[in-house]
């Protein structure tokens, strides 16, 4: 049998309610939640929760990331920073399909200022149930992992 995968979660203060929404969710499906917070609404900086959870992803600790914050853009852009890491911020569920069939997306960002918490859901469940395709999109996650800054 194998061990559930390991989700990790961050967020900044904008987007905690939503994240412990996901969270939840997540573990009712039997994932193993890795949530590195914050657990205050003290105004806080997203480029750190996103790095932050990024770094579980790349280095193998975490088997996918989802991060949250007002727009998911930010949070989105500094997760992307880490080597390895293919995020992709969505606000619909063909969307967050795609980058895991297509792109390899090792994480997903959701603006809690965005969605609503019934459609974040729904977006976690299209990310999570996705696999990638292979194929002609092998040789493009390639090409985007051969970028260097």
């Amino acid at each position: 049998m194998t061990s559930p995968k390991r989700i990790v979660l961050s967020s900044d203060h904008a987007a905690i309610p939503l994240r412990q929404a996901i969270a939840a969710h997540v573990s009712d499906q039997g994932y193993e939640v890795v949530d590195i917070g914050p657990t205050t609404t003290e105004s806080t900086h997203y480029p750190k929760h996103g790095e932050a959870a990024a770094r579980q992803v790349a280095s193998g600790d975490c088997d996918l990331g989802i991060i949250l914050c007002g727009t998911g853009q930010g949070i989105m852009m500094a997760a992307n920073k880490v080597k390895g890491i293919r995020c992709g911020v969505c606000s619909d569920t063909f969307s967050a399909r795609m980058i895991r069939q297509h792109n390899d997306a090792n994480m997903l960002s959701l603006g809690a200022r965005v969605v609503g918490e019934g459609l974040a859901l729904d977006i976690v469940d299209a990310f999570l149930k996705a696999e990638f395709e292979g194929g002609r999109h092998g040789t493009r996650v390639d090409m985007i992992t051969a970028i260097e800054g």
